[in-house]
């Protein structure tokens, strides 16, 4: 008796579901050149140091189940709106996906896509801007002195693990600002958009 095709190698002919949900969240549309691309692709890659950064505050034994709780849906909030940068040369950001219901097929506004990528974009330059101003000044966004606390204030390896770690966060609106332009430029638009 002879194997079936398909029985030698499955994975082969028939990626699985994850991989081929990665392939497609991730493969940019038409139209999209290759810097662009790797520039989508970093957007999240930026973000991530300062994710990893802030869970092993979650074991500290002086921080609350709340706390803890918070920790761990910022570092993963974060990473899913840096992801949503890479809509910006999907297809999945240009026609809604299938598993979104009522606006599944329907055509994704570019008007309202590039006001709220623009919006975002400019709220996290300036935010990363003031962050990095007031952290050389060593005070608060208030103006108040840094706290001993303060991971810039801890010293040593501490302090560089956390500049480090940081540091890529400026680079997120800057590179949002570049593909939304991108974004705008390759879209067509009407007067619906």
């Amino acid at each position: 008796m002879q194997p079936l095709p398909h029985a030698k190698n499955p994975t082969a002919t028939r990626p699985g579901r994850l991989r081929t949900a990665w392939q497609s969240a991730h493969k940019p549309t038409t139209g999209v050149s290759r810097p662009i691309q790797l520039l989508a692709y970093a957007v999240p890659l930026a973000v991530l140091p300062s994710s990893i950064w802030r869970l092993p505050a979650v074991l500290d034994d002086g921080i609350g189940p709340g706390e803890q709780a918070y920790i761990v849906f910022l570092s993963i909030l974060s990473e899913a709106l840096a992801f949503t940068a890479i809509g910006l040369i999907a297809r999945w950001g240009e026609v809604f996906p299938r598993w979104i219901p009522l606006l599944r097929g329907r055509r994704v506004p570019t008007r309202a896509t590039v006001i709220t990528s623009a919006t975002a974009a400019t709220i996290l330059t300036l935010g990363t801007a003031l962050t990095l101003v007031t952290e050389i000044l060593g005070t608060t966004i208030r103006g108040d002195a840094l706290p001993a606390n303060s991971p810039g204030e801890a010293g040593g390896w501490e302090t560089a693990w956390f500049y480090v770690c940081y540091a890529p966060l400026i680079l997120w609106g800057p590179l949002l600002a570049v593909l939304t332009i991108a974004y705008w430029k390759r879209r067509p638009r009407s007067t619906g958009a």
